[in-house]
């Protein structure tokens, strides 16, 4: 099942230089805001949980 709403990163403070992520049947697609037509990056859950544990550490 996919959402076709995308939700900005909380971090953005209502700018524009930020990503926007969905769920989409086990994936998570994220994609540019400023860039929104160039397409979207998507990956399985558990990597992109992954990848934002790696990052939650830095």
């Amino acid at each position: 099942m996919m959402t076709e709403e995308w939700n900005k990163a909380s971090y953005s403070n209502a700018g524009s230089e930020c990503v926007e992520c969905r769920t989409e049947s086990g994936r998570v697609s994220v994609r540019d805001t400023r860039n929104r037509d160039l397409g979207h990056l998507s990956f399985p859950a558990p990597e992109w949980r992954a990848f934002l544990a790696d990052i939650e550490t830095l």
